[in-house]
């Protein structure tokens, strides 16, 4: 099958969504697909506001249809809400063509936390974008309930995985720095909540991972705390392996994939109970949920490297693959045909 994903989310990008895609376009081309994305890159673009790793193209729908046209798909896949994602939109829908959707951030708490809109109007726009496919593939049974709750339409499962090949117990990068270590691994933003877990009081060495608009002044407002920048493939393993504990503060991630490698490597997790924790570690024993995070992390410190990796187990990429495959929506070659809008 030859399929077309469409997504403002892709490299050079280096995010969960980006990571999430493009496993899943590679295990498609394992399965004997052809995968083509349509991506930001090639186009005219402007940094999204408040996150300028994304680069938002600057089109039209028909320059986006006629890309479609010239892809000649079976299947059509929109990843996203953002230019691309709206111009494949409207040229499908004018055409009476089916594809489908998936959601992968919860716009509305980010834009109520960064801007204080409501957040029904921020659904009430992703509502009108993904009700227009055929399906809608949500990733945890906590966020379809959400959804549903919010009018979304045909919603159907796609569960993500974790390379557990990849994300395994290693040897730790030593961090010279007195224990327990406890990590944060992702963007540093102020929709991630980040200054909850930094502000406690609470033994150990804080130790953060990553990049993001709100890196410099959280290092000036916590010194005590050691940011080590970026770190990707077995890097990011080695340093994984170095924590006692992940924490995950954020109440935004509609999933969380740094928790899955966490628990990969065998490091427990400590988080909020809140959509995306609730979903990956919920009940498993692989960490634990609290709303005093500093209790969570305390509490996750000593659980068992083996349980937590027994965990990971459960979650694999080819049955992730799969079921995106499965919700695909078939399209007729006749469909494609006409003048571009």
């Amino acid at each position: 099958m030859r399929i077309l994903i469409v997504s403002d989310a892709w490299y050079p990008q280096l995010n969960g969504v980006v990571r999430a895609l493009s496993t899943i376009r590679d295990k498609l081309i394992e399965m004997g697909n052809e995968v083509e994305v349509i991506g930001p890159t090639g186009f005219k673009s402007v940094p999204c506001p408040t996150y300028p790793e994304i680069r938002l193209a600057i089109t039209g729908p028909g320059r986006v249809g006629r890309m479609i046209q010239a892809s000649d798909p079976d299947a059509i896949h929109i990843a996203t809400e953002g230019p691309l994602g709206w111009c494949a939109r409207h040229w499908l829908k004018r055409r009476n063509i089916p594809f489908t959707t998936s959601f992968h951030t919860m716009f509305p708490l980010y834009l109520n936390i960064r801007f204080g809109l409501p957040e029904n109007w921020t659904f009430a726009g992703l509502r009108l974008f993904h009700n227009a496919a055929t399906a809608t593939m949500y990733s945890t049974e906590t966020l379809r309930a959400l959804l549903a709750k919010q009018g979304f339409k045909s919603l159907v499962q796609w569960v993500r995985g974790v390379d557990t090949e990849l994300f395994r117990p290693v040897a730790p990068v030593d961090l010279k720095q007195p224990g327990p270590i406890l990590m944060y691994v992702g963007r540093m933003a102020v929709e991630k909540n980040l200054e909850q877990f930094l502000s406690l009081q609470i033994a150990g060495t804080k130790i953060m991972v990553g990049e993001g608009p709100q890196r410099a002044a959280l290092e000036r407002r916590y010194p005590e705390a050691i940011f080590l920048g970026a770190k990707y493939a077995d890097e990011l393993v080695a340093h994984y392996a170095a924590a006692d504990v992940l924490v995950f503060p954020s109440k935004t991630d509609t999933l969380g994939l740094v928790m899955l490698e966490a628990v990969a490597c065998g490091i427990p997790v400590a988080a909020l109970p809140v959509p995306g924790p609730n979903d990956v570690i919920g009940d498993s024993g692989a960490g634990v949920l609290d709303h005093d995070l500093g209790n969570a992390i305390e509490k996750a410190i000593g659980i068992d490297p083996q349980h937590c990796r027994a965990h990971a187990l459960k979650h694999s990429w080819d049955r992730s693959a799969m079921e995106f495959f499965n919700n695909l929506v078939p399209i007729k070659v006749a469909e494609l045909q006409g003048e571009t809008a």
